[in-house]
C-alpha cells in the first residue's frame, strides 16, 4: 500500500474519532467558508467548505515567524463538519447541496444569462436545515466571475513557481517559505503583477489553478490581492485528495474551458513539475481553444531535455515558449497581439 493510502487511512481514522467525540454538540465556531465560483450562460460552478473553526487572523507588518507559523498551521489543522445541508443561490437559482466526509461542497447551477452581472455577480450560501443543534440563520456570501462579451480571451495561470516565488525543485526551502512566511512577505516574481493586469485589460478574465491544497486559499487570495494582481478564481485541490486519487489539474482547466466557451485561453506554468505536459494535454484535448503556451523556466538543470521531449512533435499551430522572465513574455505576447 502506498504512503499516501496509508495517510488517507489514519485520516479517515481521525476525523471518525473526532466526530464520534463531538457527538451532537453544537458547533462553536460554524462557519461557511465560499472559495467563489465562475461561470456564465452555460452554467455556474461553486466551491466551499464548512468548518467548526474562528477565522484566521490576517497578517500584518513586521510580525515574526512565529506567528506566521502558526496562521499557517491553523489553515491545516481545521475541524471539517460532513453531512452539513447547505442552499447556494446564484442569480436568482437556488440548489442543495452537502458536504462531504472533508466538509468540502461543490453546487452547479444554471441562472438565466440575464441575472448574472458582469464582472462579479454575488450570491449566497446558506445552512438549509437542522444540523446538530444549530439555530438562527448562518449564511455566507459568494463571488462568482462572470466575463463581458467584450473580453478578448482567458488566462489560466498556475501560482507557485509561475507567479508566486516558491521553489518548488528545492523541498526544504519550499517548505520554510510556505510555513514562515505570509501574503504580506511572499513575494511574486519581478514584473508578473504588471504583466498580469496588462493581460487582463480590464475586461480578460484570470483563473488562478494550482495543485495547491484548498487549505491555501485565505493565503493565496490575500497573496494576489496584496500584490495587486488580477483578482480571479482560485482552483485548488484537497491536500490528501481520495481513495482514487486527487483530483487532477486537467478537470479545473476543462471546466473553465467548458464554461466559458467562447472564450480562447493564454495558459501560464513553470517547468519544474508537470505543467509543460498538462498543457500540452490541453492543447491537443481542446484544438482551436489555446493561443499560447508560456513556462517559466525554474528547473535546476534547464538542459535536462524534459520540457523539450514533452514539446516535441507539438507542430507549430500554438505557439510553446519557455520563458525567463516575465519580459520575455511580455515581448512575444505584444507580437501575437495579445497586449
Amino acid at each position: 500500500m502506498s504512503a499516501r493510502r496509508w495517510v488517507l487511512r489514519l485520516e479517515r481514522a481521525w476525523d471518525a474519532a473526532r466526530l464520534r467525540r463531538a457527538g451532537s454538540r453544537v458547533p462553536a465556531d460554524f462557519r461557511i467558508v465560499c472559495y467563489g465560483g465562475h461561470g456564465s450562460a452555460e452554467g455556474v460552478v461553486v466551491r466551499g467548505r464548512v468548518i467548526d473553526d474562528p477565522p484566521p487572523s490576517a497578517a500584518v507588518e513586521g510580525e515574526g515567524a512565529v506567528a506566521a507559523v502558526r496562521r499557517m498551521v491553523r489553515h491545516f489543522v481545521t475541524d471539517e463538519l460532513p453531512g452539513v445541508p447547505l442552499r447556494i443561490t446564484v442569480g436568482g437559482t437556488s440548489v442543495d447541496a452537502v458536504t462531504d466526509d472533508e466538509g468540502y461542497f461543490v453546487a452547479r447551477l444554471h441562472p438565466s444569462a440575464d441575472k448574472l452581472e458582469v464582472p462579479w455577480t454575488r450570491g449566497t450560501v446558506e445552512l438549509a436545515g437542522e444540523y446538530r443543534g444549530l439555530d438562527g440563520v448562518h449564511r455566507a456570501e459568494v463571488e462568482v466571475r462572470v466575463p463581458a462579451e467584450e473580453a478578448r480571451f482567458g488566462v489560466i495561470s498556475d501560482i507557485d513557481d509561475t507567479i508566486l516565488e516558491t521553489g518548488v525543485q528545492r523541498v526544504g526551502r519550499m517548505v520554510r517559505q510556505t510555513l514562515t512566511g505570509s501574503a504580506l512577505t511572499r513575494t511574486p516574481f519581478p514584473g508578473a503583477p504588471e504583466l498580469y493586469r496588462d493581460l487582463a485589460a480590464g475586461v480578460n478574465p484570470v483563473f488562478y489553478i494550482s495543485s495547491s491544497p484548498w487549505n491555501l486559499h485565505p493565503f493565496l487570495s490575500a497573496f494576489v490581492r496584496h500584490r495587486d494582481f488580477p483578482r480571479g478564481p482560485l482552483l485548488l485541490r484537497d491536500l490528501l485528495g481520495r481513495a482514487t486519487g486527487r483530483e487532477p489539474k486537467t478537470a479545473r482547466i476543462d471546466e473553465v474551458l467548458a464554461l466559458h466557451p467562447d472564450l480562447r485561453f493564454v495558459l501560464f506554468g513553470d517547468s519544474g513539475e508537470h505543467d509543460p505536459q498538462t498543457y500540452v494535454d490541453t492543447v491537443r484535448r481542446h484544438p482551436g481553444r489555446i493561443l499560447a503556451v508560456y513556462i517559466r523556466e525554474v528547473r535546476l538543470d534547464p538542459h535536462d531535455g524534459r520540457v523539450e521531449r514533452v514539446w516535441s512533435g507539438m507542430g507549430d499551430d500554438v505557439p510553446l515558449v519557455l520563458v525567463a522572465d516575465s519580459e520575455a513574455v511580455r515581448r512575444h505576447a505584444t507580437a501575437l497581439g495579445l497586449l
